[in-house]
């Protein structure tokens, strides 16, 4: 037997043993207590926060191999943590312990004529494995978040964030063991190896759902060869329409805040639409306002005619998540030329319309088929802290199960409990 077959198999036995005791885990954090969870959550994020220089050194050391491997300065933002950014990790979890406990929750009840007595409750999923890369934050976020929803978690992080997600792995399990809870419900892959990704695809009689996150390669890959229920979270190819009733002055805020606040995050803009009637007046303003935060904007003809330092937009730049200071930018015939141009080149993630008019925005929620839609607001509100739901694993672009962003609650499903008194079927 040749020495990778070995280590094939020496891994495929390194990740039975974590899936094994991840179901284990899975069945005493389903029946724990709401209270329980909470004070798990409390304590790993004061961990978190007495263990904040042990993080940073742990990231320090992911950003030097970083450095080595010329990762993309995207990246390198999406992986770097400052003092700032940890606290924003502890003060995450405190926001996940503060939701309310999903579990056990009576979604609706009802009695059949013949005395039967129906509930239907949530329920955890079981055994979730995560599949995402670079940010560190991911780690807590999706730990913290399995622990609120009664999963246990098998976390598989990206290969550049190794050392930081490790140290917050450390943190989480602190926070188990104060409140009792076994260390097994969240179990970090202990190796950078991608066979790993391989075979937890096929576990399926361990894991229970698979949630990827990150770039078209990683969740096309998943979804290809996963033998377990997938939630995806697709890239953000996010759009605004400025639409010929729109604030000028809105709107210009608007498209700066949603491209240029932080471009590598997925609720980035990556494409501008400009409604053909007000172009020649409300574009060139927007575009100047861009280049001076130091955007890169590629444009179809029209935009060009407007804007000489725009380079042109080929068709692939549609289909493009740069996740950087680039801008694709479009001039289209009104809403139902927006509309279209989402549908046809988006990726069901996040898109917004800047309008005064009612109706337009009304028939824009209605058509854009995408998990989030905004009327007058940056597509960079695409978080769930955002939405009031505390930290979320990302923006699910799928339709079945969960959509938008993945919380507690959407990592649970539901059972019936049927309550009879002697009832036989005729």
């Amino acid at each position: 037997m040749t020495a990778p077959r070995l280590a094939e198999n020496a891994l495929a036995a390194t990740l039975r043993a974590i899936g094994t005791e991840a179901r284990a885990a899975s069945d005493a954090l389903a029946h724990a207590t709401g209270e329980a969870k909470t004070r798990a959550l409390h304590v790993a994020a004061e961990a978190v926060r007495a263990s904040s220089a042990a993080v940073l050194a742990a990231n320090a050391r992911d950003l030097d191999e970083a450095g080595r491997t010329n990762l993309s300065p995207p990246l390198i933002d999406r992986l770097m943590l400052d003092a700032k950014r940890v606290e924003a990790i502890a003060t995450g979890l405190d926001a996940v312990a503060a939701f309310p406990d999903p579990v056990g929750t009576v979604l609706a009840t009802w009695t059949r004529p013949n005395g039967l007595e129906i509930s239907r409750v949530r329920t955890p999923l079981g055994v979730i494995g995560i599949i995402y890369e670079s940010r560190p934050n991911v780690t807590a976020d999706a730990g913290g978040l399995c622990l609120r929803s009664g999963n246990a978690a098998i976390l598989r992080g990206g290969s550049e964030s190794f050392h930081s997600s490790n140290a917050l792995v450390a943190c989480l399990h602190e926070g188990l063991r104060a409140a009792g809870l076994p260390e097994h419900a969240i179990q970090m892959v202990p190796t950078r190896d991608r066979e790993a990704v391989g075979l937890m695809l096929g576990m399926s009689d361990l894991i229970d759902v698979i949630v990827p996150r990150g770039g078209r390669s990683l969740i096309e890959r998943v979804q290809r060869e996963s033998r377990i229920p997938v939630i995806a979270h697709l890239e953000g190819i996010c759009h605004v329409y400025v639409d010929r009733a729109a604030d000028l002055a809105k709107a210009q805020a608007i498209v700066l805040n949603a491209k240029m606040r932080r471009v590598s995050v997925c609720g980035a803009a990556e494409t501008l639409l400009m409604d053909r009637a007000v172009a020649a007046e409300a574009l060139p303003p927007i575009l100047r306002a861009l280049h001076a935060a130091g955007c890169e904007i590629r444009g179809d003809s029209a935009t060009r005619s407007l804007d000489p330092a725009a380079t042109p937009a080929s068709e692939q730049d549609w289909r493009t998540e740069y996740l950087d200071a680039i801008l694709s930018v479009r001039v289209v015939d009104g809403v139902e030329g927006a509309i279209e141009h989402i549908n046809t080149f988006g990726s069901h993630h996040t898109d917004a319309i800047v309008t005064e008019d009612q109706a337009t925005a009304d028939h824009f929620l209605d058509r854009v088929d995408s998990a989030i839609v905004l009327v007058n607001a940056s597509t960079q509100f695409a978080d769930g802290a955002e939405f009031g739901m505390g930290a979320e694993i990302g923006i699910s672009t799928s339709k079945l199960h969960a959509r938008g962003p993945v919380g507690a609650e959407q990592l649970t499903s539901f059972k019936y409990l049927v309550r009879g008194n002697g009832q036989v079927r005729p």
